[in-house]
């Protein structure tokens, strides 16, 4: 997190110098500058693939044989031309013109704007799906801003290569400078840790893909790497359709595919609008379908969804202007009628959808009937980047196992998160593993949940799973001496030693509150399910029957069925913690008291 936070930084610093330095708007200049985010994320990608290729690389009369293009593309990356490599853009010299470099066409180039414009038509041509997409108006700035801007992307943040950072960038460039492109209520990136618990679930394996919804494309880069941990090759076991409404977006979507070497077919634009068209005519066909919509969208003209289709269980409700007001049951029918025999489906939704009332309820009831409601999870507040909202995953499974068929879980994760500021949470890996068990559990694949508790042992270096809590206590006696013993240390070390010894302290207390976070968390899972035996936990998983459902009033709310979980004793007496509380707010207010008496004295003195 402290590299994107860094990296946010920058991008402020670079809105300002646009600002100064030119009079474009924010849609003019928007995509440039994520060009040129673009760019460095695809150097980063290319340097690590790169090194992989050279690793086992054979030798001609000595001399190792350079990469090529082809090399990249068994590697499912993009390969990059020295000239659009950013390394070779960030030396160039200052006088451009004086330089006589030439571009693809064999013309000489006089500016740093030409340079850039020549290097993004560079990339293009190594990857089909971005011909037309990449920015190549960089000769509205000046040599000395396009610099600048260079530089400013010059940094370690974009060496992060996991997850969908060119999405995450462009949501904070939504949020921070062009807010009049972000009016659609909803437009929202989607966090890595909903999109990873989505691609966990639906598990693609092989077959189509659709986001019907697709933004920056963060579950087609999901769902690609998942493909390729499981030992396929993404590009050909599946295939990627998007939609996507709005450019900004869709371009991004294929700027993100390229550089992780993905291919798909994108449409955006009208002809996109998922509410009216079926762009790729894959009503019935999808193996899987993943999104995460705009919620609440209202004015959906109710004909025109009508006549588009994809509505097995009708329109939802239709006001007097005939049109839907509310469209959350428009995307939840769309994404099931997408569906194949034996297709899968993980979407977010907003939270109240899970018990809205009206012709929703009379949809969800439908749904419910199918059997292919598969697990319903609460997601709490502050997940996602910009907006403090919660939400649900819902999942779908058209060939859930016969003996669940008749079953929904039901996963409240409210209180279960990792908190990584005050505005942002988020499930850690090992949080997203245990969310994951419950679902393997309820499915009776034991033997993968068994595997993770191996995992968890092996990470920690034990033999037994009885001995995560011995860990724990361990991992405080050995807080409690690291500090004790470098406390010591630093007072009897002089001050040119000290901030050494104080950067060891923290690296060790570092590394073993690790340790014991991976306990907890191994321990959280075990003291639940034991050796691997699904059971209803109070408060955070329940298997309810349609039967179920339907006493609850057709309701998908987790909470509504998992209870809530028992409090645990925390050991404190709770009139003496009050009598304490109150003894320490009665010295503060003394202590208040006091100032404000010196501060009245010292006005008086100075005649005030």
């Amino acid at each position: 997190m402290i590299n994107i936070r860094k990296l946010e930084a920058e991008l402020w610093e670079s809105a300002d110098l646009l600002r100064a330095g030119s009079k474009l708007t924010s849609n003019q200049y928007c995509m440039p500058v994520l060009g040129l985010i673009f760019l460095r994320y695809a150097y980063s990608r290319f340097k690590m693939v790169e090194a992989e290729i050279l690793k086992d690389r054979p030798k001609r009369g000595g001399r190792v044989m350079p990469v090529e293009a082809s090399d990249f593309a068994a590697k499912s990356a993009l390969f990059l031309p020295e000239e659009a490599q950013y390394k070779y853009l960030v030396n160039l010299p200052e006088n451009i013109a004086a330089a006589e470099l030439k571009n693809r066409s064999g013309h000489t180039m006089n500016s740093l704007g030409e340079v850039v414009n020549n290097a993004m038509q560079l990339v293009e041509e190594q990857s089909e799906q971005l011909t037309g997409v990449l920015p190549k108006d960089y000769t509205i700035f000046s040599d000395e801003l396009l610099s600048e801007l260079l530089r400013i992307f010059n940094n370690s943040a974009l060496d992060d290569i996991d997850g969908d950072i060119v999405g995450r960038i462009y949501e904070y460039f939504l949020n921070k400078f062009a807010k009049n492109i972000a009016q659609d209520d909803g437009v929202f990136f989607t966090p890595k840790s909903l999109v990873k618990m989505i691609v966990n679930i639906i598990e693609p394996k092989s077959g189509t893909l659709l986001d019907p919804a697709c933004g920056s494309g963060g579950m087609f880069i999901q769902s690609g790497d998942f493909v390729n941990a499981a030992g396929m090759h993404a590009n050909s076991a599946m295939t990627f359709y998007g939609q996507e409404k709005v450019e900004y977006n869709a371009q991004l979507c294929l700027m993100n595919m390229a550089v992780h070497g993905l291919t798909g077919v994108i449409k955006s634009g009208d002809e996109a609008n998922t509410f009216y068209h079926d762009a790729h005519n894959l009503n019935g066909k999808c193996d899987y379908v993943m999104a995460n919509p705009p919620f609440n969208v209202d004015k959906v003209k109710a004909e025109s969804c009508e006549n588009a289709g994809r509505l097995p269980f009708g329109l939802p409700s239709v006001n007097k202007s005939k049109e839907v007001g509310n469209a959350n049951y428009l995307w939840i029918s769309y994404f099931y009628s997408y569906l194949n025999e034996t297709g899968r489906a993980g979407f977010v939704m907003a939270s109240s959808a899970t018990d809205s009332q009206s012709r929703d309820k009379d949809i969800r009831e439908q749904l419910v009937k199918t059997g292919d409601v598969d697990v319903m999870i609460s997601v709490g507040n502050n997940f996602f980047y910009t907006k403090s909202l919660p939400c649900s995953l819902w999942f779908f499974d058209k060939s859930k196992n016969e003996n669940i068929r008749d079953k929904v879980l039901f996963i409240d994760a409210r209180n279960y998160y990792t908190v990584v500021d005050r505005t942002l949470n988020e499930w850690s890996e090992w949080q997203l593993k245990n969310l994951n068990a419950i679902v393997w559990l309820h499915r009776g694949e034991t033997e993968k949940y068994k595997n993770l508790l191996a995992e968890y042992r092996n990470a920690l270096e034990i033999d037994k799973n009885s001995e995560f809590e011995e860990i724990i206590k361990e991992c405080d006696y050995l807080h409690k001496h690291i500090q004790k013993h470098y406390k010591t240390l630093l007072e009897l070390a002089d001050r040119n030693t000290k901030k050494t010894l104080q950067a060891e302290c923290d690296e060790k207390l570092s590394e073993n509150d690790a340790r014991k976070i991976l306990a907890k968390e191994a321990l959280w899972l075990y003291e639940k399910f034991g050796e691997g035996e699904y059971k209803d936990i109070e408060g955070l998983c329940k298997a309810a029957t349609i039967s179920d459902i339907k006493e609850k009033g057709w309701s998908l709310t987790p909470g509504a069925y998992v209870g809530v979980a028992p409090v645990e004793d925390d050991g404190v007496d709770f009139t003496e913690r009050m009598a304490e509380i109150h003894k320490e707010l009665l010295a503060l207010q003394a202590e208040s008291n006091s100032l404000m008496e010196t501060i009245s004295k010292n006005m008086e003195e100075l005649g005030v």
